[in-house]
């Protein structure tokens, strides 16, 4: 009896040593680990199944930037490698149709370059020299070729003639003139005029034949019917082309006589052609354009010379994002948005479905939005990108649709199996407004303990018409390793809950989604943990919209970080880069066609309620919600005296997250002005 306490006692000193070992070793997210975070993206599955080269994505402290570069690993997760020894920002991947060579394309001195890559030698060849950067490359089916579009740039307007300067003379720069709707894009301020055009090059070196002309865009994906005669794409070639900017056609375009074919000719975006193995059938992705806030893209169908179009997913009310034929031209692989999760899942010809995975994902690292991507063999082995809540995306293989998942990388399990994270916990609740379920998500600390209250930051997602989900998010586990509990929801007008749902903003939002949100934190409260006296609450872009709503609405929270928002719909809409897609779509008319619902639903309209000290935060390069609109509640909460901050973000454009250094600045100035208020 003795011996057997002894040794009981022995265990449980060494199961103690244990733990507190493991709890030494780990400690919480912090911000120097933001620069050794990576994830995968674009796994591209060989034809016979055997091999996955993929991007790997990771951040050069140094720069603060982004870098992604080519790896190969097995289906079954050996011999795993980074493809060539270049360093060079990789991408666009694509195995050649006997996979004895990889596409893709390469930062140079030059600019960005196609190269391919043989599988038997390992050497490297560079393709092409190339004014612009090229993109969506695509092999052709007997491999002697390689497709790729091309931005070809043209003059801009001349409206006067100059003096010509002195030699040495140092003038002002020259105006910039432009007499085009679409001028600039956030992210990349102005656009040089040009056209987006295809080519095709051989894949042994040559000089590419430009295939497509006039002065139209051509692009997104490209598709070669099987005898290698056509190419099919997506453009809009019509005469008012430029403002019928959301209607798209499928067109096919013949490499010998470059003669266009058109093949759809609705009102809407029809888009990502897609021609079957067998060659008889083309699948697409659009709708017919009603012009409201949100419409399903489905899955279509027509025979190869246009005829006989149908509808092959309208059983199903989700938005198809991406479709993959089969090996055998009956069925179709598809992805889409369900409830807060990215699937993979099987269409027959018939239109039904079986579901295959519900984890893709983990591409986008700042919030917790959808991403992901798949890509299949011949064999019908499945590559993917798999997320979980605890960590961004890897590689998983289904080798077929009876199977288990199986991930052959693990890029952060050096850093995260040695971090304490939050954990995730999926909720559903009723509307208050009309009874609907809405989901939504709960991070705790990672030290929570059940005796505690805590502190809560309301997250509120972009969009709005995006969703948030079950997905890893830096930004959100930074916050719970503050200590703070996080609560993001997807209230209605969010996708992955069909169109009826996700429509419900149209011509009016903000609107009962402010609901939807404040119900949410009232279902979080009831489960006890939460300090009620300590609420937060923050949100970008529209869920800085939201987040100035609700500070508009309710003094319920102690304080609130409005980041870069639209204040004032009738400013936002004229002056943002995409000032002319709001009309009719968003609220009928134009801002001077109908003022009153433009100011109804602005912000601003709510500003002299508010009483919450606010920070409010924006990119000085912003041209999707301009630094005005965020002036303008800076400005007005000044004026009525109401504690506010703000905070600008050198040469940073809408999306402040995408370099490194501004996702810790974000999150630490938010955590800051949280800490300030979160005192008892």
């Amino acid at each position: 009896m003795q011996r057997l306490f002894i040794r009981i006692l022995l265990i449980i000193i060494l199961v103690f040593i244990a733990e507190n070992a493991q709890a030494q070793i780990q400690k919480e997210l912090s911000y120097e680990d933001v620069f050794q975070l990576e994830y995968t993206s674009n796994p591209q599955i060989s034809p016979d199944g055997t091999m996955v080269v993929y991007r790997r994505m990771g951040f050069d402290i140094m720069n603060d930037r982004a870098k992604g570069d080519l790896w190969l690993v097995s289906a079954d997760g050996s011999s795993h490698r980074k493809l060539t020894n270049r360093e060079g920002n990789e991408s666009q991947a694509q195995w050649s149709p006997s996979g004895d060579r990889i596409v893709y394309a390469s930062t140079t001195e030059e600019g960005s370059e196609i190269f391919v890559y043989w599988m038997n030698s390992g050497s490297v060849f560079k393709l092409t020299q190339l004014e612009q950067t090229p993109s969506s490359l695509a092999w052709s089916p007997d491999g002697r070729s390689i497709a790729f579009s091309m931005k070809i740039e043209a003059k801009a307007p001349v409206l006067v003639n100059l003096p010509e300067k002195p030699k040495g003379a140092e003038w002002s720069k020259p105006a910039r003139i432009t007499d085009r709707l679409k001028h600039e894009r956030d992210g990349s301020g102005y656009i040089n005029p040009g056209f987006n055009h295809i080519f095709m090059i051989p894949s042994e070196g040559g000089t590419p034949r430009q295939l497509t002309h006039g002065d139209f865009n051509h692009g997104g994906p490209l598709s070669w019917t099987p005898n290698g005669r056509h190419i099919y794409f997506s453009a809009n070639r019509n005469e008012n082309w430029e403002y019928d900017f959301r209607n798209s056609e499928v067109y096919s375009v013949n490499v010998n006589t470059e003669i266009v074919s058109t093949h759809t000719t609705r009102n809407g975006p029809d888009h990502s052609p897609l021609v079957s193995p067998d060659g008889k059938t083309v699948a697409f992705l659009g709708y017919e354009d009603k012009v409201q806030a949100y419409q399903l893209s489905q899955l279509q169908l027509m025979d190869i010379d246009g005829n006989n179009k149908r509808a092959l997913s309208g059983k199903l009310d989700r938005s198809i994002k991406n479709a993959i034929w089969a090996s055998d031209s009956q069925g179709l692989y598809i992805l889409y948005d369900d409830k807060g999760r990215t699937k993979i899942a099987y269409m027959d010809l018939n239109g039904n479905l079986e579901e295959l995975v519900d984890n893709v994902g983990g591409t986008i690292l700042g919030r917790p939005y959808s991403s992901g991507s798949f890509t299949l063999s011949d064999n019908g082995k499945i590559a993917y990108t798999i997320s979980y809540p605890n960590r961004p995306a890897d590689i998983a293989i289904l080798q077929n649709r009876n199977a288990e998942p199986r991930v052959i990388t693990g890029v952060n399990e050096e850093l995260l199996a040695y971090r304490l994270l939050g954990r995730m916990e999926e909720i559903w609740y009723k509307s208050s407004v009309d009874g609907r379920d809405i989901q939504g998500w709960l991070i705790y600390p990672p030290t929570f303990t059940k005796k505690n209250k805590y502190p809560l930051i309301v997250e509120n997602h972009g969009g709005p018409i995006m969703c948030y989900g079950a997905y890893f998010s830096t930004e959100v586990q930074l916050y719970a390793a503050a200590g703070y509990m996080v609560f993001y929801p997807n209230p209605r007008g969010s996708t992955g809950y069909g169109e009826e749902f996700g429509n419900l903003l149209y011509h009016n939002y903000p609107g009962e989604d402010y609901n939807d949100i404040m119900d949410g934190v009232n279902a979080v409260i009831e489960k006890g943990k939460v300090d009620k006296d300590k609420l937060f609450v923050t949100g970008g872009s529209a869920g800085g919209i939201m987040t100035a709503w609700i500070i508009g609405k309710t003094n319920r929270f102690k304080a609130a970080v409005v980041a870069k928002p639209v204040m004032n719909w009738i400013s936002k809409t004229l002056t943002a880069d995409n000032y002319y897609g709001y009309a009719n779509s968003r609220y009928p008319g134009h801002p001077w066609e109908n003022f009153e619902d433009y100011w109804k639903f602005s912000p601003i309209s709510l500003v002299g309620n508010v009483e919450t000290p606010t920070m409010v935060m924006v990119g000085l390069n912003d041209l999707r919600t301009p630094p005005s609109e965020a002036k303008q509640l800076y400005h007005a909460l000044k004026l009525r005296k109401i504690e506010t901050v703000l905070v600008e973000m050198p040469d940073v454009s809408h999306g402040i997250a995408s370099r490194p250094s501004n996702l810790i600045s974000k999150v630490a100035h938010i955590l800051a002005w949280f800490d300030k208020y979160n005192k008892d």
